[in-house]
Formats: structure tokens, C-alpha cells, sequence
């Protein structure tokens, strides 16, 4: 039987693109892991990605993990099929130009394969607890960024 995990995530960036950052939380039981991480020249959609990557990666086992996020650009693409139709159509978006961040996405789409993940949309910047952590992690780590 697999573990039962909870993922939440947050990506942010200071200029678009700009120093970036993430931030992610990871809960099993009554365990609680606080990840961070950022860069100095990236984008939002690229830290929205880092945080539920980053989060995955730290798993040993392969789990069942929720996964909530405030980014439509991350859930939106697995719940609408985008993933699946960008991986069959050679990384290519229906007017054939390159998928963006599909360095990214091919890490997160073999972290799917390895889980049985489902993806929950939740508001920004809201009254969302745990989002809002991860918001401020990731806030933080831009400012660690500006050191890199």
C-alpha cells in the first residue's frame, strides 16, 4: 500500500522574467517538510514547475500525493490533457511552435509516471494556510536568489 502524501506548492518571480523563486510542503501523518529554492534569472511558470518537482523528488517511495496549487498554468495542463498532447505531438503546441519549460515538464510528467497524482487547484494569496506558506517561501528564497 502506498503512502499518502500532501503536496503544496508556489512559484514566484520579481520581474517576469527575474530572480524567481519556490516553495513547497510536504505532509505525511504528522511530519512536515518546508522546501525553498530559487534562481536568478528564470520565470513564474518555471518556479510554478520547480516547486511541484522539487517536492516529488524528494519522495523515495512512489506515493499517492495531492497536490495543491495555485498556478492554473501547472494543474490545468495535466487535468486538460495538455501534457499527454505536448509529450504525443513532440513537445510541439497545436500551432506547431515549441512548448516552453518542456525541459521541466519532461521531469515532472516521469514524476507522474513514478505517483498517482491528482492535482487540486486552490486560490492565491487567499485564506489558504498552506498556500500561503508556500508563497512565503518562496518570496524568501527570491531574495536568496539576488545572492547567486
Amino acid at each position: 500500500m502506498k503512502k499518502k502524501v500532501t503536496l503544496y506548492t508556489d512559484g514566484a518571480c520579481s520581474g517576469n522574467p527575474g530572480r524567481g523563486g519556490w516553495g513547497a510542503v510536504l505532509l505525511y501523518r504528522d511530519h512536515r517538510l518546508e522546501l525553498s529554492g530559487g534562481e536568478a534569472e528564470t520565470t513564474n511558470n518555471r518556479m510554478e514547475l520547480l516547486a511541484v518537482i522539487s517536492g516529488l523528488e524528494h519522495l523515495k517511495y512512489a506515493c499517492e500525493v495531492d497536490i495543491y496549487s495555485d498556478s492554473a498554468y501547472v494543474v490545468r495542463a495535466f487535468e486538460e490533457g495538455w501534457v499527454a498532447d505536448w509529450e504525443r505531438s513532440g513537445w510541439k503546441k497545436a500551432d506547431k511552435k515549441a512548448v516552453l519549460n518542456d525541459d521541466l515538464w519532461k521531469r515532472l510528467l516521469a514524476l507522474t509516471r513514478k505517483h498517482d497524482i491528482v492535482f487540486h487547484k486552490v486560490k492565491g494569496h487567499a485564506d489558504d494556510e498552506l498556500n500561503n506558506l508556500c508563497d512565503k517561501l518562496a518570496r524568501a528564497a527570491i531574495k536568496s536568489a539576488s545572492d547567486l
